[in-house]
């Protein structure tokens, strides 16, 4: 597998398959092209249907400052993936230059006819299986299985574990309308006030603790969603729950950095692990690998830093997974806010409670199903979801809200 360094990636929300994507692949072609004194890029597919909502022209704009770009929007898919472009370089009126780049989720890009070289397997394991034979033959835990392979991978968490807790600052003190049609208001701030009004009863999750959780995804995701700096993980819609743990258990239960770090490597292994065998990409594979693959990600955090041990660890890793099974991806209007801020909170709660599972139920009967059984079958479900479920705004409750607002306009 690929270092953790591909998976939590720092950059520009609000998608990381539509802007942290496409501006790695403009910066690529601008320097290439350095020349040119005007660019054209063509985005097709998911691309084109929800680029305006993702902010996908604006971000091509500004990378490619200050030669004038243009942004032509096709609703035509290319069959290799639904994230394609096209980037064409001009000079004094003739085409110098052409390229075509896919942005297969996480920020990640391939350029067609180029080996895939962007990134490097560091990690010679690519099962959950694999992984735990390997801890059992050596005696080693999976924190220091990975630091073994990942060299320096600690030092760049810390940029990552500091730009995740500032992102939740900035999203629980941050006040306005969310850009875009929809006017959302932002409210983390003022669930999170509310948290603070609540006497905390006990050292469970009470009400209390569940509504700060609430508001630190819906910090990091309203950040997001505004297009602020955020930390892929696995991607930018979904940006909101690995670091709401993060904040909570930092913040609230005073958990050390180190620790922290630990966890995200530990939740990382399972990132990595969709989107090694499966996808991360709402585009490709629906919500389910977006918000899906987070939740796992939290939960397996979450039971490491409840003291569990690996098994325990996967069983909340794969309960979480389990239970996402088949959600589309229907952002309304194309932007990343209804339902996607919601489902950053909602998959917080989730999971706790299947990191919960992993820790007690575990003791009672051994979980049939194990974590790499259930991303295999994650990756039939997204194969098999119409295209109008992934992340075109066509089906469910964007094409819900689409006839809703048509209505609306005709009256």
């Amino acid at each position: 597998m690929e270092s953790l360094k591909e998976l939590y990636k720092i950059g520009p929300g609000p998608s990381s398959s539509h802007t942290i994507g496409p501006k790695n692949a403009a910066l690529k072609f601008k320097k290439m092209y350095s020349s040119a004194t005007n660019y054209r890029v063509v985005l097709f597919g998911s691309l084109a249907l929800t680029g305006k909502g993702h902010l996908t022209d604006v971000i091509l704009k500004e990378t490619m400052k200050p030669i004038p770009t243009e942004i032509v929007f096709t609703h035509k898919f290319i069959k290799e993936n639904a994230n394609t472009m096209d980037f064409f370089a001009y000079k004094e009126g003739k085409e110098i230059g052409y390229m075509r780049a896919y942005s297969v989720g996480g920020g990640t890009i391939i350029i067609e006819g180029e080996a895939i070289t962007e990134t490097i397997d560091v990690f010679p394991y690519n099962s959950m299986m694999e992984i735990k034979d390997k801890m059992v033959s050596s005696k080693i835990s999976l924190v220091d299985l990975v630091c073994s392979y990942d060299l320096g991978i600690k030092e760049y968490l810390h940029d990552v574990f500091i730009k995740m807790i500032n992102c939740v600052d900035r999203g629980i003190k941050a006040e306005g309308i969310i850009p875009g049609k929809l006017k959302l208001e932002r409210v983390a701030k003022s669930i999170y006030q509310d948290a603070l009004q609540l006497v905390d009863k006990g050292n469970g999750i009470s009400e209390k603790n569940k509504l700060l959780l609430t508001a630190y995804a819906y910090a990091g995701a309203e950040e997001n969603a505004a297009g602020g700096t955020v930390v892929t993980a696995p991607t930018c819609g979904s940006a909101g729950i690995v670091p709401a743990i993060l904040y909570f258990y930092y913040k609230n239960r005073q958990v050390s950095e180190e620790k922290l770090i630990d966890a995200l490597i530990v939740g990382g292994v399972f990132g990595n692990l969709v989107k090694k065998n499966a996808t991360i990409s709402g585009a490709s594979g629906g919500c389910q690998a977006e918000i899906g693959t987070a939740c796992s990600m939290a939960a397996a955090m979450t039971a490491y830093l409840m003291d569990c041990d690996i098994y325990q660890i996967e069983y909340a890793a794969e309960v979480a997974m389990e239970h996402h099974l088949g959600l589309t991806c229907d952002p309304i209007m194309g932007y990343v806010q209804i339902p996607c801020i919601e489902r950053n909170g909602v998959a917080v709660f989730r999971a706790y409670d299947a990191a919960i599972f992993g820790r007690h139920i575990s003791n009672f009967r051994r979980n049939r199903v194990s974590f790499d059984d259930v991303v295999s079958v994650m990756k039939e479900t997204g194969n098999s979801l119409k295209k109008d479920y992934k992340e075109t705004s066509k089906g469910g409750l964007a094409r819900k809200f689409k006839n809703v607002f048509k209505k609306k306009k005709e009256k």
